[in-house]
This record gives C-alpha cells, structure tokens and sequence, in this order.
C-alpha cells in the first residue's frame, strides 16, 4: 500500500495549521507564557481555526458549529412514541457540533452558534489550546452525556450509529512519573461503566495536534469493547491527529445506519388536544 502523497499531504496540512496558531502568539504575545496575551481570545482562536479546517475538507452537507443539543421528549419518525415517556434535557455547551444540516433542520441559530436536535448530529469535539491532567475526565463526561442525548432507534427497531466523540489540542502538559498516553487511558477508563455504556458512548479520540494520539479501534464482531492505542506523531507523521478526526467524523456520516435518516423530533403538541372544526375534503388525483 502506497499513500505516501496523502500522509505528505495531511502532514503539511498540519503543520500548517499549527503555523497559523504560531503567527498568532507572535502578533499577540504574551510575555509570561507560551500564549497570545488574552487567554479568552487564546482559545477561542485555536476553536475558529480547527473549525475552519474541518469547513474546508467535509462535505458541504454538514456544519462545523457551535452551541447545544437539545432532545426533546417528543414524537419521531411517523409514529415513534419510544421518548414521550421521558423529559426534556440538553448537553452543556459544546465547542465543535459536526451537524447534517441538509437533511436536519435546527432550533435556534445565531451565526455559528446553534441549538439542534439529536438526530443530526455526526461529531461533538472538545477543542483546547493544551491539555492538562484536571482536562480530561471533565471533558469526557461531558462529552458521553452529549452522545448519550443523540442515541435513538428508528421506527423499525434500529439503533443508529451515535456521533463521533474527541478531544483535540495544540500541546499537552506532559506527565513525568507515568506516560501522558497510560495517564489519559486510565482517565478515560474511570468514566465509563460496562453496565450502562455503549461502544459508540465511549470517546473515539484524544489528540495532542503536535504530539501524540489516542484513539479507538474500530469495534470487534464479537465484542462490544472499547480498545485504545496510542500513536506518537514522529517527524513526518503530523498528519495522524487531523486524519484520525477526519477519518472518525466520515465514518459516522457514511456509517449505513444513518443512510436510514428518520424525521427529528422538532415540534409537540399538546395530547388529547381535538380539533375545533371539521372543514371538510378536497379530491386529488394521486399523492405524488
């Protein structure tokens, strides 16, 4: 197998973004610190600039935004009645919502920040300038209740691929005693509980851009476990952090469960509220 010319490619990609970072710490320094002198406007810069790069290389159906899931206890599909028992509830406020906004309308949209419903939803990803050890198991928590919110099963009984979850910064503190890699596994295998998570629940990858990755492997036939490997991003391999998300990202929205796309539920009515008047009938030819 070849591929030199798209490892080159995705490698040059990212050090070009990093460089893009790079020249923005130099206009706006901070003289205390490797940052740009607003911590705010820090991150925020590095969130804009990976949107802008997940924009350039998805498909023009979905939507790199920012904001809330909403999931509402409401009828979907034609008939589906499987939430109506439950309540309202929506996630914190995401960084990145990879969103199919062709086929899925949204609640609330101010520019890029959004409210949407679950149903369209293909990637939720946490985006900070660096990792530090007090990240990680905050961020993965609220990243599996957000996946959580988008877990449904159509009509017909099938359960839909949930969306794709990670983690991405420009640098990582790095531990001393332990690897970061051991130590970032070992925070991720305190969130999640064999009885009440999914594989698709479980966070797909955490990636330091210019150092080292973390991700899951795809599922076994016979195992519903989560396993983990570890890639360090050696000279020549800065592609592997951008490729893992993009790879990740298209295999939800290409996965054959979402080809089944089911009406979201987007509106609800009050129960048992009857009609006021009988208007009556007009005859048509045929429905389409």
């Amino acid at each position: 197998m070849d591929g030199k010319r798209i490892q080159a490619y995705w490698a040059n990609e990212t050090k070009a973004l990093l460089t893009v970072y790079q020249q923005f710490q130099t206009l706006l320094p901070d003289p205390h610190q490797d940052a740009a002198i607003h911590k705010g406007e820090d991150g925020r810069y590095i969130e804009s600039l990976i949107k802008e790069y997940l924009k350039k290389f998805l498909p023009k159906d979905l939507d790199v935004l920012t904001g809330f899931i909403l999931r509402p206890a409401v009828k979907t599909g034609s008939n589906n009645r499987s939430r109506t028992s439950e309540s309202d509830e929506n996630s914190s406020q995401l960084d990145i919502i990879v969103y199919d906004s062709c086929h899925y309308p949204v609640f609330q949209r101010f520019g890029d920040n959004v409210i949407v419903p679950p149903e369209g939803v293909i990637a939720i990803i946490s985006v900070k300038k660096k990792f530090h050890e007090g990240d990680f198991k905050k961020e993965i928590l609220a990243l599996k209740k957000a996946s959580k919110l988008c877990r449904y099963t159509t009509e017909g009984g099938e359960s839909i691929r949930g969306p794709y979850i990670a983690m991405v910064a420009m640098h990582s503190v790095e531990k001393k005693r332990v690897s970061t890699q051991q130590f970032v596994f070992e925070q991720i295998k305190s969130v999640y509980d064999k009885t009440a998570d999914t594989f698709d629940d479980a966070i797909g990858l955490i990636s330091n851009l210019e150092g080292w990755s973390i991700f899951k492997r795809r599922p076994s036939e016979t195992s519903p476990n989560a396993k983990y490997i570890s890639m360090i991003h050696k000279k020549g391999e800065e592609h592997f952090g951008l490729q893992f998300l993009l790879t990740g990202i298209l295999s939800v929205y290409y996965d054959p469960s979402r080809n089944v796309r089911e009406r979201p539920g987007f509106t609800a009515f009050p129960s048992g509220r009857k009609h006021d008047v009988e208007l009556g009938e007009i005859e048509l030819n045929r429905l389409r």
